[in-house]
């Protein structure tokens, strides 16, 4: 028997399952989440494993969602020095890297920067000649800063990422080859300086990644789990630890993906929108096919704007350890939290705060703790807090919405008791078994995935050779994530024709999925 162990690390508590081939859920556990995180990994590897009665050795397969990089850029901590190596002279010297950053971020990452010639057209012909001395002289440079890892950007380089692949290829030759290089054309979309941004992010947080991975490893090892390790990404699919290693900014969302992916597992429905309650935040998206909607739009990360993927959700500071107040005769809840601590500060755990788990026991949604502890509540406050829980939802699934039509709704994460059986806007309520880990079911059950973004001339390649280049292309993208290439398909195809640029350039967006590649 062979068995799969799925992982998820949330900002309170840290979920894992145990699957069997046939996907059934053996053992599940959940755990705070530890102020080092792999304290809270390695107790709940230690109880899904008792639980189950699984043998270690028996587990063929780990994944692995991690808030490690999210939180190290948020909160500024163990992010290398990063060399930058632009090309787009002369046309890319307005506008310089790290512009618009957080100036709070700028000391930890260092502003080591060089613009040098190159850079392309949209439709890849060379805007100008790379030189490789004024190259080797900026490498040369960033060397003397001391720097930890280096990220390449180029004009329109997902189009033609030659010019980044000789920077890298120069770079290698003078730091070495497992040095962190981050490439571009391998990590955003167009918009130059929002990629730029996101492969500056990759490559500061090369350390903590493998950190945190190396980590995992060891936690498993001392289990005598000796499983394939995947990480999974924030587009509801894993990537190979390896993998992980050169893109962890991929990593960054990952949590919420996970339970969006788990719901639909769960429920069995493809298209729905998932209300995912967690301790600290709720978070709200939409499923299209089974996975989660990609985001269209600029995203921020810790206040970096950035272009690449990234899930469509929408987050609130609402969950089981929100803290809930009146002010003014208006009852508020949220979006202070005790977070992991709701088990030592709550009331119905013997703490002395009013958190929204407490209005969930008293309103009898919920049995957890004890219900001695909330009895003395005014019910009027708790009917208060309560319809403000459901209207705050409410309100998120409205926004979340493309149509007036009501959707299902689907309700996972531990939170998710505060919450009715009906609410508005959702055509039925879907609160699947095993709701409360979905996010680590989720992992469990991702499969590898590989994508192109990028823009293309349609005039002069013709549509359909354009599209099966790029479809091929997603595909080797996806083997070398860690999918079978006997199991791939096609999930994802869009086409948007850029109206601004001339010769019919359109962008296609393209995605590939498959099942884990086995190795015997």
């Amino acid at each position: 028997m062979q068995y799969r162990l799925g992982i998820d690390v949330g900002g309170t508590n840290t979920d894992a399952v145990i699957l069997d081939e046939r996907d059934a859920v053996l053992a599940q556990c959940k755990r705070p989440t530890t102020a080092d995180v792999s304290s809270g990994i390695k107790e709940a590897v230690d109880g899904v494993l008792r639980e189950g009665r699984v043998r270690a050795e028996h587990i063929r397969h780990a994944m692995l969602g991690t808030t490690h990089c999210t939180n190290a850029i948020v909160e500024r901590r163990n992010l290398c020095r990063v060399g930058i190596v632009r090309l787009g002279a002369p046309s890319g010297l307005a506008i310089p890297p790290l512009t618009d950053w957080p100036a709070d971020i700028l000391p930890h990452i260092g502003q080591h920067q060089h613009i040098v010639h190159g850079g392309y057209e949209y439709n890849g012909v060379p805007l100008s000649p790379p030189d490789e001395q004024e190259i080797r002289s900026a490498l040369q440079a960033l060397a003397k800063d001391g720097i930890e890892a280096l990220a390449v950007s180029g004009v329109f380089s997902p189009v033609n990422h030659e010019q980044e692949q000789l920077v890298r290829a120069l770079a290698e030759e003078r730091f070495g080859a497992g040095f962190p290089i981050a490439l571009s054309s391998e990590i955003g979309s167009v918009s130059l300086l929002e990629r730029e941004n996101a492969t500056i992010l990759n490559a500061a947080i090369s350390r903590i990644a493998e950190a945190a991975y190396g980590s995992f490893q060891d936690v498993l090892r001392a289990h005598g789990v000796q499983a394939d390790l995947f990480i999974t990404q924030n587009d509801g699919t894993l990537m190979a630890v390896e993998y992980a290693r050169k893109y962890p900014v991929f990593t960054i969302a990952s949590g919420p993906t996970n339970s969006l992916r788990g719901a639909a597992f769960l429920s069995g429905l493809r298209d729905a929108i998932v209300v995912d309650v967690g301790g600290t935040t709720t978070d709200v998206g939409i499923l299209r096919s089974g996975f989660p909607r990609e985001s269209t739009a600029a995203v921020e990360i810790g206040g970096v704007r950035t272009n690449f993927r990234m899930p469509d959700l929408i987050s609130i500071g609402l969950g089981g350890g929100s803290l809930v107040a009146e002010q003014g005769g208006t009852c508020r809840v949220g979006p202070q939290s005790v977070g992991y601590r709701i088990t030592t500060e709550s009331l119905v755990f013997g703490g002395a705060k009013l958190t929204a788990t407490d209005v969930a026991v008293a309103a009898g949604l919920s049995n957890l703790g004890e219900a001695q502890a909330v009895r003395h509540l005014d019910q009027g406050l708790v009917q208060r807090a309560a319809r403000r829980i459901t209207e705050m939802v409410e309100e998120v699934i409205d926004r979340t919405k493309t149509t007036s039509e009501d959707m299902p709704v689907i309700l996972v994460g531990g939170g998710s008791i505060l919450l009715p059986s009906s609410l508005k806007g959702a055509s039925r309520v879907v609160r699947p078994q095993h709701f409360d880990v979905a996010n680590a079911i989720g992992a469990a059950i991702a499969q590898v995935s590989g994508s192109v973004d990028g823009i293309y001339d349609v005039a002069s390649q013709g549509r359909e050779k354009v599209i099966e280049r790029i479809k091929e292309e997603a595909r080797r993208e996806a083997v070398r994530a860690g999918a079978a290439e006997d199991s791939l398909e096609i999930v994802d195809l869009e086409e948007i024709p850029l109206a601004y640029l001339p010769s019919n350039a359109v962008r296609f967006r393209v995605k590939a999925v498959g099942k884990l590649a086995i190795h015997s």
